[in-house]
């Protein structure tokens, strides 16, 4: 799981305590990269625009993968009465604000603060080249029922998502992190093939050590030599495991995950290219950039100004 949210993690994310009465019916178009919905009590359906509807019972989760849109609804058939926008901002299908409307307090939204159908809503606002390694795997629609799991942290969220102490958007963003983390471990494990080949590779007892060291510290000048010592195989069997497993020779990953990384690092508008170039195993700012328009088309300038642009 390593190669999850490493880069921007949820910063700010959008979280809401949605509780409802039917009939109702939201229509999402917030075209967010990833959305979690752990249902607390009563029922819902999401319906995808392309796929089968699905239903939710108490405890079960929903990982939505964007940027496609969908809809969340007491029952499939219910005609949307609200749509949710990028950002989180809420209007009715003619556009009418519904902010005031359906506020229930501190991040609490819906049309009874008793209602029967009670929501967790977690949405990451940022899509980051580290996460994608790992999201692009995923279903348009990914469902945990309760029973697979038994975790704390929806219940913590619960707790957590109304208060307004000091510092509660950090604690409610890293406790997203886990949810979300911990949700996908799960269902990696009950569905192995679908995950992708380097994050099965990590069972691996030679492969798995060397992805460790090089998720872990990118910024280290790692050889398949020293590689294979650390793992206590010849030069040849972990070069030839490693591609078995992962898919590609040993530096051409680290090539990608530190490329990954760069590309992440650089939305952040302080950061320096000889600054990111250190941070993910490149000796200058010329060396990073020689590689990232090798591999990627286009220069780390380009690149920054393309995410200022979106």
């Amino acid at each position: 799981m390593a190669g999850l949210l490493d880069g921007p993690r949820a910063k700010g994310a959008f979280l809401m305590r949605c509780v409802l009465d039917p009939p109702w019916s939201l229509r999402i178009e917030d075209r967010a990269p990833l959305c979690l919905t752990a249902l607390v009590r009563g029922h819902a359906w999401v319906v995808p625009d392309d796929g089968d509807a699905v239903r939710l019972g108490p405890g079960d989760i929903v990982i939505n993968r964007g940027p496609d849109p969908y809809t969340v609804t007491d029952r499939p058939g219910t005609p949307p009465q609200a749509v949710i926008h990028p950002g989180g901002h809420c209007t009715t299908l003619s556009g009418v604000s519904l902010a005031e409307a359906m506020h229930l307090g501190i991040r609490g939204w819906g049309n009874n603060p008793n209602g029967e159908s009670m929501m967790l809503v977690g949405t990451y606002q940022l899509d980051g080249e580290v996460s994608q390694r790992l999201l692009r795997a995923l279903p348009a629609v990914l469902v945990l029922p309760a029973d697979a799991w038994e975790s704390p942290l929806v219940g913590m969220l619960a707790d957590e998502i109304g208060k307004a102490e000091p510092g509660q958007e950090v604690v409610l963003d890293r406790l997203l992190d886990l949810l979300v983390i911990s949700a996908l471990r799960t269902w990696f494990a009950r569905h192995g093939s679908a995950a992708p080949a380097w994050y099965r590779a990590y069972d691996d007892p030679v492969v798995g050590p060397a992805l460790h060291l090089l998720h872990h510290n990118p910024a280290h000048p790692w050889t398949v030599a020293e590689l294979a010592t650390a793992t206590g195989v010849s030069r040849a069997a972990l070069a030839r495991r490693f591609a078995e497993q992962v898919g590609e020779p040993p530096m051409a990953f680290l090539t990608g995950w530190r490329l990954a990384l760069a590309a992440d690092l650089l939305a952040e508008p302080e950061a320096t290219l000889e600054a990111v170039a250190r941070r993910v195993g490149y000796g200058s700012a010329f060396a990073l950039s020689a590689a990232f328009k090798r591999v990627r088309g286009i220069s780390p300038k380009e690149h920054r100004a393309r995410l200022v642009a979106s």
